[in-house]
């Protein structure tokens, strides 16, 4: 299984790129993979194909909107592991001894 954490921003558009985001959670949602949202990106967990596969239609989607799109991706490949989203922050929370800050 791969965590592929992704954040694919058209050029041009302004400072709010909320719109474009939005579309592609909404080919996440549909790709029916596990995925967590933040604010600079985007975490999925699935088989390496279908990360890079969604990867590229969410850039696909993006760049209808824009000539010039940009991603910054980070791949984790880790074999025989599944439920990493949520194993590895549970895993720290347990070493921290509480919940680790996530609003103010």
């Amino acid at each position: 299984m791969v965590l592929l954490e992704m954040s694919i921003t058209p050029l041009g558009k302004g400072e709010s790129v909320s719109q474009y985001v939005a579309e592609c959670v909404r080919l996440i949602d549909e790709s029916g993979l596990d995925y967590e949202l933040h604010s600079m990106g985007t975490i999925v967990e699935g088989e390496l194909d279908q990360v890079l596969d969604l990867m590229r239609r969410c850039i696909e989607q993006v760049a209808k909107h824009s000539d010039r799109v940009t991603c910054a991706a980070k791949l984790d490949f880790r074999r025989g592991h599944t439920g990493r989203l949520k194993s590895k922050v549970e895993s720290v929370e347990q070493k921290l001894g509480h919940p680790a800050r996530k609003n103010p």
